[in-house]
């Protein structure tokens, strides 16, 4: 890992932040983020009623990971769900990006927007449907972190 928190070069997301879509459903994406994904990125659809961003580099990752899956229908079902809704983006000069129509239906995005990190991802939510997240799961995350964290004895 070198001294910014990046581990081998990948990058790391964190925070959140609150944007406004525009009258043309573009979104801007904040300049310490657009300079991690660089020039252009992935975006599709997300889980629990978000979308994902990821940069190229992480995105192949995932597209390796998904070619050794086995045939199942499941997976199958998997792909075409989440490799349907993906676009490449980039940003125009003002940072913002353009979410196509079946993305924004899907993360039932208003006007007010929420951009989180998430590791290697970053994720687009509608601000009411990520305060309700929080919400209903805030009491869980002390025994879900205890759960996850446990030493291994």
């Amino acid at each position: 890992m070198d001294g910014s928190g990046k581990k081998w070069g990948m990058p790391m997301f964190i925070g959140e932040y609150h944007h406004n879509l525009d009258d043309k459903g573009r979104l801007t994406i904040p300049s310490k983020l657009r300079e991690e994904l660089k020039d252009d990125f992935i975006l599709t659809r997300g889980l629990d009623g978000c979308l994902f961003i990821y940069p190229k580099v992480e995105w192949e990752n995932i597209i390796e990971k998904y070619r050794n899956l086995p045939n199942t229908k499941d997976a199958r079902n998997f792909m075409r769900f989440f490799l349907s809704g993906a676009v490449t983006c980039e940003c125009d000069k003002q940072g913002r990006i353009n979410i196509p129509t079946p993305l924004h239906h899907h993360a039932s995005l208003t006007k007010e927007c929420v951009i989180i990190g998430v590791s290697e991802r970053l994720e687009v939510w509608d601000k009411e449907r990520w305060e309700n997240f929080v919400k209903e799961n805030e009491e869980g995350f002390s025994d879900l972190a205890d759960k996850l964290f446990e030493p291994n004895i």
